[in-house]
């Protein structure tokens, strides 16, 4: 499993923004030298998703919801890639073509343990504490 490069942009553009002030999209991306339309892109899903908000006017931009403190890699990969998973038969609505219409086969507990220890990975540490650790 990877992380999709838009994922990457929404970290960088979550980093530059700030709980109190508002970011433009032109500095958000210059900042991460970044294309604007890109920028705007994950500003609008990282809107959508509930961790920033947009502030419009001549002094508007986005701005984070909650501190970094309170976000975590997590968060971010829910609301970029909602529907990524280890394995194609953790979607729940997949066939798996082992599958003999009973019960998963016998991998399919593994795929579960591994998503479930990505996941508390994923939320283990706060995007403040890692950008601290750089």
């Amino acid at each position: 499993m990877l992380f999709n490069r838009e994922t990457d942009y929404a970290l960088r553009v979550i980093k530059n923004l700030h709980t109190d002030i508002p970011t433009s999209i032109s500095s958000l991306a210059e900042g991460e030298f970044i294309s604007e339309a890109i920028a705007y892109k994950v500003a609008r899903k990282l809107d959508k998703g509930g961790l920033v908000k947009s502030m419009r006017g001549s002094n508007g931009g986005y701005m984070l919801t909650r501190p970094l403190t309170d976000i975590t890699l997590f968060d971010v990969y829910q609301i970029m890639e909602p529907n990524s998973f280890v394995n194609e038969c953790l979607r729940g609505n997949s066939n798996c073509p082992v599958n003999t219409g009973h019960s998963p086969c016998m991998i399919h507990a593994e795929f579960c343990r591994v998503q479930n220890n990505l996941n508390n990975d994923l939320k283990r540490r706060s995007l403040a504490d890692i950008i601290a650790a750089k």
